[in-house]
This record gives structure tokens, sequence and C-alpha cells, in this order.
């Protein structure tokens, strides 16, 4: 199934806050409608029943009725409705009469209201509904007389239907106004909230893209503190955190450059000195066999640490020249199968150690000199540290960029442990700590790893599936300077 993009930060200020304001103003409304319902239901009933029970008071009931007189009475209180006009029906015994011809009983008055009336002798009103929705105050009055000061009930009960048409009217058309204002305050609303979305946002902005700008190398990157609310106290934190992390990256800066520029000096003035070193020790090699046997031992073990001082010289002045950005490529069109043929001979590994998979007709655009390095020494450290025979293996694939060169090379040793692989090509890094001393530098694989990458290729390490550890050279067929 397709995934939703999230909604903006814009879009939720602004859906919160229309939110917030749609429920604010149809609880406004609800409470505002429900309080003057009430007030209009109430002053209604009120005025009705308070004029019904004056009016039955001031008659004069004579007993016991006839139909006549009862029939006089109603159609009396039927001309004194308040606050409209209303049908009275009267009720004395099995006489039943009202102000309406031909319906001396009426539907919407309850048997309940009629109880409460006839059992209590007070006053009491309902507000019903008819069968067609139309809504009623029914109000049913018992006229009473006083005898030695206790009011006695006559039987005669008075009951009157009031309409509240006009008020359900009033009340519907409050609750149209209710919903007409309702949209056009939303849409209001929309203006306040765009621009309070616009205050919160703005230094949300200049934030992102302050970190945007930090991220990509400017530490001198400042955001303006505009007020003193939170917003302007994450800018204000940032701006410290800015500061701090450009001192910090400066002072590393400065001591890398001098760490670089002390390895380069000190390469540069051994170079001389090893030079005129390695001269020497190669003129005594030559006359060691007719010197004393701890004597010639002696000066082997001398020449041997010069030729490793010299070669790490070398590899801590390429390993500056790379620091410094001033490692260049000299192109050339090479024969992948007969580059690394020289590269095995030059080294003495044409022998059963090294197995081969070379096909013909590859041709790569690259550094000679770097390559051979490059094969050099990964071939060298898998038989040092891995195990014979080591297989090199050359193929081509399609890439994104073009037709790519890859080269594997692997041994057949135990592996790289787990928890060397991360490191395996830091500098001065070896496998092996209680290992003080061997052939290499512990620069090999960092210089490698510097070659490819400045080809546009990259270096992984691995184990096979059968054992022994496995680096795959992949590097574009031609690169570019």
């Amino acid at each position: 199934m397709r995934r939703i993009a999230p909604l903006g930060l814009r879009t939720r200020l602004i859906a919160a806050f229309l939110l917030v304001a749609a429920i604010s103003a149809v609880t406004t409304a609800a409470l505002t409608y429900q309080q003057a319902r009430n007030a209009i239901l109430k002053q209604t009933q009120d005025t009705a029943v308070s004029t019904l029970r004056d009016q039955v008071e001031q008659q004069e009931i004579r007993l016991p009725l006839d139909q006549a007189e009862l029939q006089r009475i109603v159609i009396e209180l039927g001309k004194r409705g308040k606050p409209h006009p209303w049908i009275v029906f009267g009720e004395y015994g099995s006489l039943r009469v009202s102000t309406n011809p031909g319906t001396p009983t009426s539907g919407v008055i309850t048997d309940n209201l009629r109880q409460n009336v006839r059992r209590n002798d007070y006053t009491a009103f309902q507000r019903v509904e008819d069968a067609r929705g139309n809504s009623w105050l029914t109000i049913g009055v018992p006229a009473v007389f006083e005898h030695n000061g206790f009011k006695e009930s006559t039987g005669v009960v008075f009951f009157a239907s009031v309409p509240l048409s006009t008020e359900k009217q009033t009340v519907e058309a409050m609750v149209d106004a209710a919903k007409q204002g309702a949209v056009p305050g939303l849409a209001i609303a929309i203006v306040p909230a765009l621009l309070a979305a616009r205050s919160v946002l703005r230094p949300v902005r200049d934030m992102r893209r302050a970190a945007q700008r930090l991220g990509s190398g400017r530490l001198d990157t400042r955001i303006e503190v505009r007020g003193a609310d939170e917003l302007a106290g994450l800018a204000r934190t940032f701006n410290e955190t800015a500061r701090a992390l450009e001192q910090s990256v400066r002072e590393l800066q400065d001591a890398e450059t001098r760490a670089r520029r002390f390895a380069s000096d000190v390469s540069h003035e051994l170079r001389t000195p090893l030079a005129g070193m390695l001269a020497v020790t190669e003129v005594l090699d030559e006359d060691a066999e007719r010197l004393d046997a701890d004597t010639a031992k002696a000066l082997r073990l001398v020449s041997a640490e010069t030729g490793k001082l010299a070669v790490l010289v070398e590899d801590l002045m390429e390993i500056s020249r790379f620091d410094a950005r001033a490692a260049e490529l000299n192109l050339d069109d090479v024969d992948i199968a007969e580059a690394v043929r020289k590269t095995l001979e030059r080294r003495h590994w044409v022998d059963d150690r090294v197995v081969t998979e070379l096909p013909d007709g590859v041709r790569a655009r690259l550094d000679p000199r770097r390559f051979d390095v490059i094969l050099a020494n990964l071939v060298g450290n898998a038989l040092r540290h891995g195990g014979a025979p080591v297989r090199v293996t050359v193929r081509t694939a399609p890439g994104q960029g073009g037709e790519r060169l890859l080269i594997d090379v692997a041994d057949s040793g135990p592996g790289i442990a787990p928890e060397v692989l991360p490191h395996i090509f830091d500098r001065f890094f070896k496998a092996d700590a209680a290992r003080t001393r061997s052939a290499g530098s512990g620069l090999g694989l960092a210089i490698t790893l510097e070659n490819v990458r400045l080809h546009g290729g990259t270096l992984l390490a691995g184990n096979g599936p059968s054992g022994g550890a496995v680096f795959t050279l992949d590097m574009p067929l031609e690169a570019r300077v």
C-alpha cells in the first residue's frame, strides 16, 4: 500500500488553530443556544402559567356546574390567552368542554398531567410534542375556594394548550444563524492562523537553513535572535552550540595541521640521512661474509631495520601527500591482465602462491603506478597475514556511471575477526596487538584505500564463504582527474 506523506508543520499548525476555533465556536454556540432556548421557553411558560392561574382565580364558580356554565367560563378564559392564543379545556366530573367546538378533549394533555393536578390540587405544566412533531405547552390549573383558611378543591380543572411554534421558529432561526456564521468565522480564523503559523515557522525555517549551512561546513553560521520566547531561547542555544563546535573544530584542524606538518617535515628530514645509511649498509652487506658471525649478524639486522625505516618514511610521505590533497593521477590506457602480471613478476610472486583469473581484453584508464601499489599491497597483505594460495580475480560489471572494474583478492587464511573489520583500513592498525614488530608499517592498507578513492572507487574487506579474507576493489574503468 502507498504510504501517505506526513503533513507539514504549517498545515498541522493551521489545522490545530482551526480545530480549536471550531471547537470554541461550537461550544459557545451550543451553550448560547441552550441558555437562549431555555430563557425563551421559560419566559413563555411563566407568562402562560401565571396568566391562566390568575384568570382561573378571578372566575366566580358556583357549584354544581352545568355544561353551559362550564362552556361559558372556558370561552372567557380562552379570550385572555398570553403570550399566545391558547386552547382552553374544562373538566368537571363527566363534563368535557373546550374553546374549540367539536374537540372537548386534547391529545396533548397527558394522563400524568391530569393526575398531578387532580391529586395535588396545584398548577402543573408539561412541554410535549404531538404526532406531527409540533411543540406544545400544556398547563393544568384546579379551581379552588378558601374555607376556614384552607383551600378546598371544587373538582373543576382547566387545561390550556399553548402552541410553541413561534418559540420553535425563533430557536431554529438562532441555529441557522449559528450555522451561517460558523463558515465565515472559520474562514476569517484562517488569517490569524496563517499569521500565527508564520510567526512560529519563521524561526524554525531560519534554524533549518542554519543547520543545513552548519552541516555543509559553514561553522560561522548564526541565527538572529528575536524576542524572548522559547524559540528565541532555542536560537540562542543553537548559536552557543555552533560557536562551541566552531571552536572545537578549529582546534582539531589546527592540531591535525600541526600533526601533518610534523609527519611531513620528519619524513623529509629523515629521507636524506636514510638514503646515506642505505647506501652504507648495502656496501657493508657485501663484506658481511668476511666478518665474524656476531658482527655479520648485527650488520644484517641494522641493514634490515634501516630498510624498514626507509619504507616507513616513504609511506609517511605518501600519506602526507594524501592529507595535503597534493596526490595526483597520471592516467594512462592500461591492459589490466598485463598490469597484474607485471606487478606479480616485480615481487617474484609468479609461483603457485598466487593464482590468477585474468580475462583478456579488459582495458582501463588509470594511474599505472598507483594501481601497482594497490595490487601489491593487497596481495602482499594476503600472503603475509592470510595464507597461500592467494587468488586474484579480475572481472567487470555494469554500474550507474558506466562499466566498472572489479578485482577480488582472496587468501586461504583464517579470515578477519569481526572486531577487526571496522578498523582494517585504520592507520598503524595491527590485528594482533601483541605483535609489536612486523614487516609492515601499518600504513599499507590505508595508502591502498586512499589510492582507490583517488580513482573514484571503493575498497571493501570481508570474509569468504569458505574462510579466508577477501578484499574487493570496485573502481570505474575510466578514472577522471
